[in-house]
């Protein structure tokens, strides 16, 4: 018989949401770096919290596959130890921090994102686009969540598809780096060029600093929507995480400046989360689509066989798509300029 057990499951995911992004925000996870384990006697003396509050958050985490019973207290799981301890490399409390703080609370208005088709987390007419901001403080947790999203997702690509074949990565909108600093970590002979605005330049350059690759990553001013081309002398266009911000003809046109950039041979390559060509899933893909409506004018989530597509109509030979996991992106889809 037909239960409602599965809509009691997704009613309760804001639980599971909201219990991770505190368990971040109090810095859970980070005090238990190395093995520690807490008692929940600890825990509330530690967050200044009574026993009971304490008893719950932990057993909460545990039963979210964040921590683990260990003998009267708990401890990190390995899931929490690898991406929720800050200073980690593929640290992902940035992108709970940032989700928390800009779409959550814009999220309990979807309805009004339906009915007006605009974006709930800034106001069309008075900013320019989603990246528009005078508050600082946003904005550096914006382009920290996506290096936290980005890395992790560089390492699962650079797995899937073989960036040795080229020698000049040009990465448009690329933040602050996170993509090219994985390729290049990994391939010696590989040299990267960021594309992305001013302010966000400025950040690119300090994490390219910090992972010892300035002189091999360099990163360049501008816009990649307004300038009239992208900047040539590059075998390898990646577009990761950036056309799901806009609509299909803003991003028919960028993928003609990408071919008119590239060399003959040189490769383009869409990173992001897939829909399937039915356009039913996978849930991941279709929900970041639906995120899209909460935060774009015109973004949504795409299949594989619009992106093919695209690619093709541009000009693009040869395209195929390659799948893996990762929290930013589910596959790619590559095309070659002939």
């Amino acid at each position: 018989m037909i239960s409602p057990t599965p809509l009691m499951g997704l009613v309760a995911g804001v639980w599971g949401f909201k219990t991770l992004a505190v368990g971040v925000e109090l810095g859970l996870f980070t005090r238990l770096a190395g093995g520690r384990t807490m008692t929940v006697a600890e825990a509330a003396a530690e967050f200044g919290f009574d026993e009971r509050p304490a008893d719950l958050l932990l057993a909460a985490s545990a039963s979210l596959g964040l921590l683990v019973r260990a003998g009267d207290g708990y401890r990190n799981s390995e899931l929490a130890e690898q991406f929720l301890v800050e200073g980690r490399p593929y640290y992902f409390g940035a992108q709970v921090r940032y989700s928390d703080l800009r779409t959550y609370l814009p999220w309990h208005r979807i309805g009004d994102a339906l009915r007006t088709n605009r974006p709930l987390t800034w106001e069309p007419g008075a900013q320019q686009s989603m990246f528009d901001t005078t508050d600082p403080e946003m904005l550096a947790q914006f382009w920290d969540a996506m290096y936290s999203t980005s890395s992790f997702t560089a390492r699962a690509l650079a797995d899937a598809y073989d960036f040795g074949a080229h020698t000049r990565l040009l990465d448009v909108g690329g933040g602050a780096g996170a993509f090219p600093i994985e390729f290049c970590r990994r391939l010696p002979e590989l040299r990267a060029t960021i594309l992305d605005l001013p302010h966000v330049c400025e950040r690119a350059r300090e994490r390219v600093a910090e992972a010892g690759l300035t002189g091999r990553v360099d990163a360049v001013a501008g816009d990649f929507l307004a300038d009239p081309a992208l900047p040539d002398g590059h075998d390898v266009i990646l577009l990761s995480m950036i056309l799901h911000d806009w609509d299909e003809p803003t991003n028919r046109a960028l993928l003609a400046r990408c071919h008119a950039a590239l060399p003959p041979g040189g490769a383009v390559v869409i990173c992001e989360l897939l829909l399937n060509d039915e356009r039913t899933g996978p849930p991941e893909a279709a929900l970041m689509g639906l995120n899209m409506l909460v935060e774009t004018e015109g973004g949504k989530n795409y299949s594989r066989a619009e992106y093919a597509a695209w690619l093709a109509d541009a000009g693009f030979v040869d395209v195929r798509t390659v799948w893996f996991e990762a929290p930013g992106a589910n596959g790619a889809v590559v095309g070659r300029r002939a």
